[in-house]
């Protein structure tokens, strides 16, 4: 049996939202970004220099639980997540796994219906390869009672893409 997944950028009307209040309540104040290199989490790709840009506080699992009617309860996180100024055309790369967001190591942490963590799967799995993700996100729903995956950076816990089963 195959699994199918779909990755997920922050959506267009939550976006418009974390720019105006985030998460933890607080109006975020944009910067020009003079190097380039932050993850974006908006268009699933990293700035470039001079692109305006925004650190807002995001509660992923608990923008999904709205949607799903979930109860996370202590599992409702809410962490750091770069995304442009204004609004953005969103993913240029496709449906697939975002290979330009992609590190060495990220761990995919699995969620049930309910919202609680299943477990966690660490890849050390090299920017070259990226594309191998797209096994592990396979393996990882096999698992029947895994509703969504959150891709994290390893070394701040970042949250970078969520993935829902299709």
């Amino acid at each position: 049996m195959t699994t199918t997944y779909e990755v997920r950028a922050i959506d267009p009307a939550v976006l418009r939202q974390l720019r105006e209040q985030d998460d933890a309540g607080r109006t975020r104040t944009p910067v020009t970004d003079p190097e380039g290199g932050a993850p974006l989490r908006c268009c699933l790709r990293h700035s470039e220099a001079g692109e305006r840009i925004v650190l807002v506080s995001y509660a992923p699992l608990r923008r999904w639980a709205v949607e799903t009617g979930a109860e996370p309860g202590p599992y409702d996180e809410c962490g750091p997540v770069f995304v442009h100024a204004e609004e953005c055309g969103g993913p240029a790369s496709g449906p697939g796994y975002p290979v330009e967001l992609h590190g060495a190591r990220r761990v995919l942490r699995a969620y049930s219906a309910q919202g609680h963590i299943l477990g966690g799967r660490l890849i050390e799995i090299p920017r070259e390869r990226a594309t191998e993700v797209d096994h592990a996100l396979r393996e990882v729903f096999t698992d029947p009672a895994v509703a969504l995956v959150h891709v994290r950076a390893v070394e701040f816990g970042c949250f970078l893409v969520e993935i829902r089963r299709r």
